[in-house]
């Protein structure tokens, strides 16, 4: 017999290489190579799957054309039963697209998929296909969240090829792969969860989808990082890349879109934990905003605005005398980097010094801030923590600060204002561009310019 050819694959970015190597020559990462098998040239492999799928759209095999010629149809979506589900997927689910879904064990991915699916399930075929657990347990837990889904159809397998060909004879019309790192083509002999299994399993599931017009769910592993398991071209494959956000012992729980082709990104759908599984919130702000009762210093709300709708916060920081010869700057919900940013504009256009002090900023509830329209709420923060005196109550404070010590606008600043005024606050502080040309009535707007205009003001 002739000697199987191998070669090492780099688990960091999919790069081929003849002869182990302990860095990889593409990506430069350290100790990434392992070995796989190689059982079929690309070319080998692209013929067997068009002879086993067949279909094709007409416009894969034409040639050049004129974008004019093209006629556009509107994409047509249909509500997965989940609320917050449909607002992180642009407002539903569309046929024919693939959906990456990762996030830290425990979070709830397998349970949301479950109840979509069980929704889905009273007027679509669907398929649940599960690889980590048997069907025993997965009736145990449609059963512990009263799902009542008789008719949803369940699959027990690992091999790709076997779940497509059932998928050609039951034609469902949406389908979830439990998890995407268990799956494993009969195309090449190396494990599953390997870098060229979860790049082939994964391609082969994308062209199903389009051929078949079905809607596949891909549950994905995460890394100690955070940050997806499997190669990075995994993400580019699909359509939409959702990660869940939030601690397990929380029993809030938030989905972000990183990645939509069919709708905006960083939508962040806000989820709540129960006894009987996730349940949408529909009034996230009234949540984050649980504050303590009495006047507490270095306590503020700003408004943050999440793919389509605004969200109040409440930004905590603690500034205590540092004893180390470098002070500490931690952050949660925060990048941290901007933190020290935000402080040394304080320090040069406000005159206010944190060189020996410790700083400890906390954004309530979990939730990550990733816009710059927090960094005048913490600089706010900041400095009541110093000062020990607490902030107004009925104060909302949202800017990006430049180094110039500039207050900037940011966008939707109405929006943000009337969200505000919905929940109760009767002041702000905002950038002067974001000031409304007629007043709100029950509001006082402060608009500024400078970060010396907004300390003065309180």
């Amino acid at each position: 017999m002739s000697k199987q050819k191998t070669a090492y694959s780099c688990q960091e970015c999919g790069a081929i290489h003849h002869q182990w190597s302990g860095r990889c020559a593409d990506c430069s990462s350290w100790n990434q190579l392992v070995e796989v098998a190689l059982t079929q040239s690309s070319g080998k492999q692209s013929e067997s799957r068009s002879k086993k799928y067949k279909g094709f759209a007409a416009e894969e095999e034409e040639g050049i054309v004129q974008l004019g010629e093209i006629t556009a149809t509107e994409t047509t979506r249909f509500s997965t039963g989940v609320s917050e589900l449909d607002r992180v997927l642009g407002g539903g689910l569309v046929l024919g697209s693939v959906v990456l879904m990762g996030g830290d064990p425990g979070i709830g991915k397998s349970t949301v998929l479950l109840q979509t699916l069980s929704n889905l399930s009273h007027h679509s075929p669907t398929l649940y296909v599960t690889g980590e657990e048997s069907l025993q347990q997965v009736k145990l837990r449609a059963e512990r969240l009263e799902l009542g889904a008789d008719s949803l159809q369940l699959l027990a397998e690992t091999q790709v090829e076997r779940i497509l060909n059932l998928g050609l004879t039951t034609k469902p019309k949406i389908m979830v792969i439990d998890s995407i790192q268990t799956m494993y083509t009969e195309l090449l002999q190396s494990a599953p969860g390997s870098v060229a299994q979860v790049r082939e399993s994964a391609a082969q599931f994308v062209q199903f989808a389009k051929q078949t017009n079905t809607a596949i769910f891909l549950v994905g592993h995460v890394t100690k990082e955070g940050a997806l398991a499997g190669p990075r071209v995994l993400e580019h494959m699909v359509d939409t890349v959702l990660y869940f956000e939030g601690q397990t012992d929380n029993r809030f729980r938030m989905i972000r879109a990183i990645k939509n082709r069919f709708g905006a990104v960083n939508e962040l759908g806000i989820f709540a934990m129960t006894e009987k599984g996730l349940k949408g919130v529909t009034n996230p702000s009234a949540i984050f905003l649980s504050r303590f009762s009495a006047d507490t210093s270095g306590s503020i709300v700003t408004v943050t605005w999440e793919g389509t709708r605004p969200m109040l916060v409440e930004v905590q920081a603690l500034v205590d005398e540092s004893h180390l010869g470098n002070p500490r700057r931690v952050t949660v919900g925060l990048d941290p980097n901007r933190l020290s940013l935000i402080l040394a504009v304080l320090h040069r256009h406000g005159g206010i010094f944190t060189y020996n002090q410790d700083v400890y900023i906390n954004v309530v509830g979990g939730v990550k801030v990733t816009e710059t329209a927090a960094d005048l709420p913490v600089i706010l923060a900041v400095l009541s923590s110093l000062k020990n005196k607490p902030l107004p109550r009925d104060l909302i404070v949202f800017g990006e600060v430049g180094l110039g010590g500039e207050i900037r606008p940011v966008q939707s600043g109405q929006e943000r204002l009337k969200e505000a005024l919905k929940h109760g606050f009767k002041r702000a502080i905002v950038p002067k561009m974001n000031a409304p040309k007629e007043s709100l009535k029950g509001m006082e707007i402060i608009a500024v310019e400078r970060l010396n205009e907004a300390l003065a003001h309180i």
